[in-house]
């Protein structure tokens, strides 16, 4: 029963202590000075650096989706409907989420790692010391950057996934690319486009501030800078799942 209630309360604590350091974020954020160039950095990182992975995933994603959807589309006589079908799975739900599970396991576990060794070698110590404040260089460069790339990221996951539907369905029938891509677009709605483009906001941000945190509050020890990496990954992921489940509640409504 005690390691039980211990548990239970070291549980609330971090929850606490995460949601203080989250809105610590809110009031660092407008504070100057402005580290632009940690930020153009970050985002160089987090973007430009994971394109290509992105891309291969979105590819990959598209095609197999048409691939496994065709037999039952053709069966009822639907195969015009596969466009629709894809675009509409891609950019309100399959598109985001894959492009942020994969965020979560590449950026938030190397923001997890480096924040985490800078604390366990003493270099977030030494800024404080220096008179620099290591939360504003350090986070929030970080969480911005994760906040602006990730929707970008999510648009390009988008367009490479419809890419690649439009090749898979060229197995099987011909069709142009402006005619798939005109297909799909015409089963879009605003309301399928606006809440996938604001949730990959809140997609980036959790990934950038709580990998930040588990390396920011990393203990000593260097096997704590993998137990912040994994931490970050898990609960970054777990965060986006319920975000994501928050944002289907939310658009449903409308």
């Amino acid at each position: 029963m005690q390691p039980f209630l211990h548990r239970y309360q070291t549980f609330f604590h971090q929850a606490g202590d995460l949601t203080a350091f989250m809105l610590r974020f809110f009031r660092e954020v407008v504070k100057p000075p402005f580290e632009w160039r940690e930020i153009f950095y970050q985002c160089y990182l987090v973007g430009y650096k994971s394109t290509l992975l992105i891309g291969l995933t979105g590819f990959i994603m598209g095609a197999v989706l048409t691939i496994q959807t065709r037999p039952s589309m053709a069966g009822f006589g639907a195969v015009s409907l596969i466009p629709g079908m894809i675009a509409v799975s891609v950019v309100r739900e399959i598109g985001p989420m894959i492009t942020a599970l994969i965020c979560c396991g590449k950026i938030g576990s190397r923001m997890g790692a480096e924040l985490g060794s800078m604390r366990v070698t003493e270099q977030i110590d030494a800024m404080e010391v220096s008179a620099i404040n290591p939360f504003h260089f350090l986070v929030v460069t970080r969480t911005v950057a994760t906040t602006l790339m990730i929707p970008l990221l999510t648009i390009l996951t988008d367009g490479i996934a419809l890419f690649g539907g439009y090749l898979a369905m060229n197995i099987h029938d011909v069709t142009s690319l402006r005619h798939f891509f005109t297909a799909g677009m015409a089963h879009l709605d605003f309301v399928d486009i606006f809440p996938a483009v604001i949730k990959s906001f809140f997609f980036g941000y959790v990934i950038g501030i709580i990998g930040c945190y588990k390396g920011y509050h990393a203990s000593r020890g260097t096997e704590s800078v993998g137990i912040a990496a994994n931490s970050a990954v898990v609960a970054s992921s777990l965060a986006v799942f319920i975000i994501d489940m928050i944002a289907a509640q939310i658009t449903d409504l409308l």
